[in-house]
């Protein structure tokens, strides 16, 4: 970026000798400092994936579908149906609108660990199935 320590520091608000401290890899540097350097380097991950959306749909072959979001960008998230049947479903007792009902906030959290990892379709949208929950 030729950035000085001196410019880099001043983007970063943190002294030059604590940039120094970063660049030789010191162990005395606070994590807010190092977050702060490397944000302005463009090195930090603002991502997140937050579910303000309630609403869902089912389709009985392919599974529940819900709507994460990031930012301002829409992101289309599925639980395959085999995935509500084989962990949500509590012994079959639960019909797969029910299971995403009251596991939802897990699958969610499935749902966003996913999209961090990047572990997306080609569509950019995020499904979890079976074999991917532990």
């Amino acid at each position: 970026m030729k950035l000085t320590q001196r410019d880099l520091a001043a983007l970063a608000k943190v002294s030059t000798p604590t940039v120094s401290r970063f660049e030789q890899a010191a162990k005395d540097v606070q994590l807010s400092s190092a977050l702060a350097i490397l944000d302005v380097l463009g090195m930090t991950d603002k991502r997140t994936l937050t579910f303000p959306d309630r609403e869902y749909s089912y389709d009985i072959g392919a599974g529940v579908t819900f709507w994460g979001q990031d930012g301002s960008e829409r992101v289309r998230c599925r639980i395959a149906r085999e995935a509500l049947d084989d962990h949500f479903s509590n012994g079959e007792r639960l019909r797969p609108p029910a299971a995403f009902e009251k596991h939802r906030e897990e699958i969610e959290a499935l749902a966003r660990r996913k999209f961090l990892r990047s572990q997306l379709e080609s569509d950019k949208s995020v499904v979890i199935r079976t074999n991917e929950i532990a």
